[in-house]
């Protein structure tokens, strides 16, 4: 069978910045550089072994249906959660995907008894990360508290590698609402999405991604923590999403655990309690469509539905929005494909009896979309279909 190499190179250091970087070499013998680079400052925190560089590469090997040879020291837990991992994506995107072998020239579990349990969440300054954040320096967690001491935000993700000052400027408001909780905020670069997560495929591999990014800091850290984008009551279409909470575990070793934080509650109550967090209200990252990607635009879809998750929660607009929005605007970001992202709000406007005008144009958006909006497990299972129960019952409100 065709084989995919994954190379470790050099780690270096110029003017401050540390890269660790491979090289991907696959059957046709294209090669591309896949790189990070970090504050030298955090250099030691970085992992000497191949684990964070397999866990994404194993979607291109898949996607090729080429093996996948390491050459370099890999954790055998992280092989062996793989191989379950393909298996779900396998059965999820079966015309993409391919479960494929796995070797490499060490297979070695680090030593970490010396190592302190300490946690690192993935943080862009959005919604669920600002919940991930706020609620485990809360002690909101219960017995699921995680020792949670920084906050990982990247660059070459939701703001690309050309667009530096805006990366700055959002990053400057993660800090600030990091510091008010008693967390670090560590900054990376990576040219992931441009070497792996072209076009539609970054939809699949963005959970990958984050994972990859956090595991890179295993030198320091033992927990990686993935906010949530769904509920769990949302698997029935989470399901296939690069991030969610079946495949995230899965990329987990026994030296560094990743978990998937935060999918019990719905976007209105992550809102509820990070709206206890004033500094993270003052500086809340929802927009990532509009042309200043430090800021709200207050516009777009994802700006309008935080608006109204603010309206029905009977709050204030925060500071982190310049502008309100009125029913027309509510009426032009409002998409069938979107439906099941209304339907929380709506509910949260049901139950505390709100009949504003804006409430009409919701209830009436999903009477009109709810008995057509289709998806794929619809046709096979038309009786237990989370989604369509739930757009049922609010159609009828």
């Amino acid at each position: 069978m065709n084989k995919t190499h994954l190379w470790p190179e050099q780690t270096v250091e110029i003017d401050g910045i540390t890269t660790i970087s491979v090289t991907i070499e696959t059957p046709d013998k294209n090669k591309n550089i896949l790189w990070y680079q970090i504050p030298a400052e955090h250099s030691s925190l970085l992992t000497p072994n191949s684990d964070p560089f397999v866990a994404p590469v194993i979607f291109l090997a898949m996607s090729q249906k080429t093996d996948l040879v390491i050459h370099g020291e890999v954790s055998p837990s992280l092989l062996r959660n793989l191989e379950e991992f393909q298996a779900v994506w396998g059965c999820w995107r079966p015309n993409r995907y391919r479960t494929v072998e796995m070797t490499a020239d060490v297979e070695r579990e680090p030593l970490t008894t010396d190592r302190p349990q300490k946690a690192i969440s993935a943080f862009s300054g959005g919604l669920d990360s600002c919940f991930t954040a706020f609620r485990h320096t809360q002690g909101k967690c219960g017995r699921n508290q995680r020792p949670l001491q920084a906050g990982l935000m990247v660059q070459g993700f939701d703001i690309a590698l050309s667009e530096s000052e805006a990366f700055e400027g959002a990053a400057q408001k993660s800090k600030l609402m990091l510091n008010s909780l008693g967390l670090e905020l560590i900054t990376m670069k990576t040219n992931f999405r441009e070497i792996l997560g072209k076009s539609k495929h970054w939809e699949d591999v963005h959970g990958a991604a984050i994972a990859s990014a956090l595991m890179l800091l295993q030198g320091g850290y033992s927990i990686g923590l993935i906010p949530s984008s769904d509920p769990y009551n949302a698997v029935d279409i989470s399901w296939g999403w690069g991030s969610n909470p079946l495949s995230d575990p899965l990329l987990s070793s026994d030296s560094f655990n990743i978990f998937h934080d935060g999918g019990a509650f719905s976007r209105p109550a992550k809102l509820q309690l990070v709206a206890q967090w004033p500094k993270g209200l003052e500086n809340l990252r929802i927009c990532w469509e509009g042309k200043q990607k430090d800021r709200n635009c207050g516009y777009c879809e994802k700006c309008v539905q935080a608006i109204l998750t603010f309206r029905v929660l009977g709050l204030n607009l925060p500071p982190c929005f310049n502008n309100d929005v009125n029913d027309e605007e509510i009426t032009r970001v409002l998409k069938k494909d979107l439906l099941i992202e209304y339907a929380p709000i709506l509910a949260f406007a049901k139950a505390n009896c709100l009949s504003d005008s804006w409430v009409t144009i919701l209830r009436e958006f999903v009477i009109a979309n709810a008995v057509t909006e289709k998806h794929p497990l619809c046709a096979t299972h038309p009786h237990t279909c989370l989604r369509c129960a739930r757009m049922t019952s609010l159609a009828g409100s």
